[in-house]
């Protein structure tokens, strides 16, 4: 884990903790690396209710209750998927927020025609954002890691704004 995501997950937590707020999480090519990072700070059990690493079709299914039809005309990698996500995972754990991840970490790219380094991020509670970041970059592990530290930065920016 980069000191980078480190920092992000301990000012989240920070964040989260003085808020008396929780987390849940919903990553696809980060792998874990999110739901790790925020595990990895002392006191997780009053912020992080859980994650799914939900990579295939049938994880979101199994571990989302998300059927086709509820994701019929929209596709993975995408900031509706993205924000699709994160709104069930914090229905789903009862939380106060829910974060999500989905592209491609790379060596190559994913079957919709995103280029290595593609994720699409979201964050759902009483405020929500989503975005698109792309880092150019074919190295698998560099980009999982940089997902789940731009997906932290993104829920501590809806933090500040909320």
């Amino acid at each position: 884990m980069s000191p980078a995501l480190s920092a992000a997950a301990a000012a989240v937590a920070e964040r989260l903790k003085a808020r008396g707020q929780t987390v849940a999480v919903a990553e696809s090519s980060a792998g874990g690396l999110i739901s790790a990072a925020l595990l990895a700070v002392p006191g997780a059990s009053a912020y992080f209710l859980g994650g799914a690493v939900v990579y295939t079709g049938k994880a979101r299914m199994r571990l989302l209750g998300l059927t086709r039809e509820a994701v019929a005309g929209m596709r993975s990698s995408s900031e509706p998927y993205a924000l699709l996500l994160a709104r069930t995972a914090r229905e789903n754990f009862g939380a106060d927020w829910g974060l999500s991840e989905t592209g491609a970490a790379g060596p190559t790219g994913n079957s919709y025609g995103d280029a290595p380094g593609h994720t699409c991020l979201a964050v759902a509670g009483s405020k929500e954002m989503a975005m698109t970041l792309e880092t150019g970059d074919p190295d698998r592990f560099a980009n999982m890691d940089a997902f789940a530290a731009a997906a932290l930065k993104l829920l501590m920016s809806t933090l500040d704004q909320s």
